[in-house]
C-alpha cells in the first residue's frame, strides 16, 4: 500500500512527527524496524535515567503519568511513548526495516524489507543516536576478551568481580562506570582521550542551557566555567582538567553535549573508585596500549564510545548529509523537496526539541499539501468560473 505520508521511526521524533500530522488530518503510516515502538529505549541500560527533568522532556500534547520522577527512568519513558502513541492513534508498521529511499518522479520510493512504498512526503525520525561506534582502534580483532559496546550493555551482573575499562566520559561512560563500582565489579577503569565538560543533573538545568544557548559561545562558556567550579570543583588530580573548550562552543562545533552526571559519580571518582587513565591507543590478544604508552590488561571493556546517525546507507546518496552523515537541515525543515529530518540536532533537554522539530514539519508539509491541492483543483474552477460568466 503507497500513503501520501511516510515516517521512519517509532521513537520520540518519529511519533511526535506522526501525531503533529494526525492533528492536521493527514494520514500517516510509521515505519519501524523493532517489533516494538520505543526500541532504542527499551535496550538501554538499566540505571538509565533522563538528564533533562521531566517538564522538559515531553513531546506536544503528551504529558508523563502522575507520580513520575523529577528525572523519568529507562521504563517510564517507554511507558510513556507507549500511551502517547495509543492516545494519537498511530499507525506503526513493526518488523519494516527500510532500506533505502530514491527519488520516483516527483514522489519518494522506499525500498524496505517487506516491500516497496511511493510516498509524496517522508520525514526521517529513526534517531540521532541510532547506530553504536567503536573506534577501529589497531589490533581490535585480535582481543580476545570481552569487547562491547555501551549500548549492549544492561547491569552489572556479568561484571561481578571483573577488572573492567570503560572507554570514553560522556553520560553514559560516567554513568555505567559508576553503576559498575556500586554493583559488585571488581577494578574499574575509564579511558579519557579528550576531557569532558561536566555538569551535574539539576531539574532547571535545560531552561539554563537554552538560555545560555542564545548567547556567544564564549559568554556562555565563561559562565559555565564558573559553574563547574562551583558544583565540581577541580578533577585535574584525578585526570579530568577542565578542557580548553567550553561547552557551548563544542556543542556548537561538534555536536557533542557535556558529561551530565549526579554528583555521586564525582565522588567515586575523587575517591578514586573510579580510575581515570589515558585515552587507548591499540589492542592485543590479551590488552590494551594507552596513549602514555601504559599497559593494561582487564577481563572487559565496555566502549562508550558514541553512536552514528547511521543515514548513509538511506540517504547518503541524496547529498543531503554532511561529511559526520548528519542531515545538513536537522530540525523539521525541508532537506529536499518532500523529505524532513526530526530529532537530529542534539540539544539540551532533546525530547521536548524533537517536539518542536516535528511540529515545523507538520505545518510545512500541511502548507505543501493545500497548495498541491489548491493548483490540482485550478482548471476546475477556472471552468466554472466561465460557466458563470
Amino acid at each position: 500500500m503507497d500513503g501520501r505520508v511516510v515516517v521512519v521511526g517509532a521513537g520520540p521524533a518519529g511519533l511526535a512527527s506522526a501525531a503533529e500530522l494526525g492533528r492536521r488530518g493527514i494520514p500517516v503510516t510509521v515505519l519501524e524496524r523493532a517489533d516494538a515502538i520505543a526500541s532504542s529505549w527499551r535496550g538501554r541500560y538499566d540505571r538509565l535515567r533522563l538528564n533533562s527533568s521531566r517538564p522538559f522532556s515531553k513531546l506536544p500534547g503528551g504529558r508523563y503519568k502522575r507520580g513520575t520522577p523529577i528525572f523519568p527512568s529507562r521504563d517510564e519513558v517507554v511507558s510513556y511513548l507507549e500511551g502517547y502513541a495509543r492516545r494519537n492513534r498511530i499507525d506503526v508498521r513493526l518488523g519494516t526495516r527500510l532500506e533505502r529511499i530514491d527519488r520516483d518522479g516527483d514522489r519518494w520510493l522506499l525500498r524496505t524489507s517487506t516491500g516497496d512504498l511511493l510516498a509524496d512526503h517522508v520525514i526521517m525520525a529513526a534517531g540521532y543516536d541510532h547506530t553504536g561506534f567503536i573506534p577501529d582502534w589497531p589490533g581490535r580483532e585480535r582481543f580476545d576478551k570481552r569487547l562491547i559496546h555501551s549500548g549492549e550493555y544492561r547491569n552489572a551482573q556479568p561484571f561481578d568481580g571483573a577488572d573492567v575499562l570503560v572507554v570514553g566520559p560522556g553520560c553514559s561512560g560516567m554513568e555505567i562506570a559508576y553503576d559498575l563500582v556500586e554493583n559488585g565489579a571488581g577494578r574499574i577503569r575509564l579511558a579519557v582521550r579528550t576531557p569532558p565538560n561536566i555538569l551535574i543533573r539539576s531539574p532547571a538545568g535545560p531552561v539554563f542551557a537554552n538560555a545560555l544557548r542564545r548567547l556567544p559561545p564564549q559568554r556562555a562558556d565563561a559562565f559555565m566555567k564558573f559553574v563547574r567550579e562551583k558544583e565540581v570543583g577541580d578533577l585535574t588530580e584525578y585526570g579530568l582538567p577542565v578542557p580548553e573548550e567550553g561547552i557551548f562552543s563544542r556543542l556548537r562545533r561538534l555536536s557533542v553535549a557535556p558529561a551530565i552526571v549526579d554528583k555521586e559519580v564525582i565522588q567515586a571518582i575523587r575517591d578514586r573508585r573510579i580510575e581515570i587513565v589515558a585515552g587507548v591507543e591499540s589492542l592485543d590478544e590479551t590488552g590494551l596500549t594507552l596513549a602514555d604508552r601504559t599497559r593494561i590488561e582487564p577481563d572487559a571493556v565496555i566502549a562508550a564510545t558514541g553512536y552514528r546517525c547511521g543515514l548513509e546507507p538511506l540517504v547518503g546518496h541524496l547529498g543531503v548529509l554532511n561529511e559526520r552523515g548528519v542531515p545538513y537541515a536537522a530540525q523539521g525543515e525541508e532537506a529536499a523537496p518532500g523529505l524532513h529530518f526530526v530529532g537530529y540536532k542534539p540539544l539540551p533537554a532533546h525530547i521536548s526539541h524533537m517536539g518542536s522539530d516535528a511540529r515545523r514539519a507538520g505545518k510545512q508539509i500541511a502548507r505543501t499539501m493545500r497548495s498541491s491541492a489548491r493548483a490540482w483543483d485550478l482548471p476546475r474552477r477556472v471552468r466554472a468560473q466561465a460557466a458563470r460568466s
